[in-house]
Protein backbone atom coordinates (compact mmCIF):
# COMPACT_ATOMS: atom_id res chain seq x y z
CA UNK A 1 0.00 0.00 0.00
CA UNK A 2 1.52 3.37 -0.97
CA UNK A 3 2.10 5.96 1.70
CA UNK A 4 -0.40 8.84 1.68
CA UNK A 5 0.77 12.17 0.36
CA UNK A 6 1.03 14.79 3.11
CA UNK A 7 1.15 18.46 2.28
CA UNK A 8 4.28 20.40 3.33
CA UNK A 9 2.23 22.88 5.38
CA UNK A 10 0.66 20.10 7.38
CA UNK A 11 4.04 18.49 8.00
CA UNK A 12 5.45 21.82 9.22
CA UNK A 13 2.53 22.30 11.59
CA UNK A 14 2.76 18.77 12.99
CA UNK A 15 6.53 18.87 13.40
CA UNK A 16 6.26 22.21 15.19
CA UNK A 17 3.76 20.66 17.59
CA UNK A 18 6.00 17.68 18.29
CA UNK A 19 9.14 19.76 18.94
CA UNK A 20 7.72 21.80 21.84
CA UNK A 21 6.98 20.24 25.21
CA UNK A 22 3.43 21.57 25.27
CA UNK A 23 2.91 20.29 21.75
CA UNK A 24 4.04 16.80 22.72
CA UNK A 25 1.70 16.85 25.70
CA UNK A 26 -1.18 18.03 23.51
CA UNK A 27 -0.38 15.43 20.84
CA UNK A 28 -0.28 12.68 23.46
CA UNK A 29 -3.67 13.63 24.86
CA UNK A 30 -5.34 14.14 21.51
CA UNK A 31 -3.50 11.66 19.27
CA UNK A 32 -6.66 9.96 18.02
CA UNK A 33 -8.38 13.25 17.23
CA UNK A 34 -5.27 14.55 15.47
CA UNK A 35 -5.05 11.36 13.40
CA UNK A 36 -8.71 11.63 12.41
CA UNK A 37 -8.36 15.31 11.57
CA UNK A 38 -5.28 14.60 9.45
CA UNK A 39 -7.07 11.79 7.62
CA UNK A 40 -10.13 13.97 7.02
CA UNK A 41 -7.93 16.77 5.69
CA UNK A 42 -6.15 14.41 3.29
CA UNK A 43 -9.44 12.93 2.08
CA UNK A 44 -10.79 16.43 1.49
CA UNK A 45 -7.65 17.36 -0.49
CA UNK A 46 -7.91 14.22 -2.62
CA UNK A 47 -11.61 14.87 -3.23
CA UNK A 48 -10.87 18.47 -4.24
CA UNK A 49 -8.07 17.36 -6.57
CA UNK A 50 -10.34 14.79 -8.24
CA UNK A 51 -13.04 17.44 -8.72
CA UNK A 52 -10.51 19.76 -10.36
CA UNK A 53 -9.49 16.98 -12.75
CA UNK A 54 -13.12 16.18 -13.57
CA UNK A 55 -13.93 19.86 -14.17
CA UNK A 56 -11.36 20.12 -16.97
CA UNK A 57 -13.16 20.21 -20.31
CA UNK A 58 -12.84 17.08 -22.40
CA UNK A 59 -11.96 17.50 -26.05
CA UNK A 60 -14.92 15.36 -27.19
CA UNK A 61 -17.47 17.18 -24.99
CA UNK A 62 -19.94 19.57 -26.63
CA UNK A 63 -19.15 23.26 -26.33
CA UNK A 64 -22.36 24.03 -24.42
CA UNK A 65 -24.05 22.03 -21.66
CA UNK A 66 -27.24 20.18 -22.47
CA UNK A 67 -30.33 22.06 -21.38
CA UNK A 68 -32.62 20.21 -19.03
CA UNK A 69 -36.34 20.54 -18.80
CA UNK A 70 -37.16 22.53 -15.67
CA UNK A 71 -40.74 21.34 -15.37
CA UNK A 72 -42.20 24.75 -16.17
CA UNK A 73 -44.20 25.56 -19.23
CA UNK A 74 -43.09 28.55 -21.26
CA UNK A 75 -46.37 30.39 -21.68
Amino acid sequence: MPLPRISPGLMTMLSGLLISRGGRRLAGRHAGKLALATLAFQLWQNHRDRQDEAAAPRPDAPSHPRRRWSGRKNV
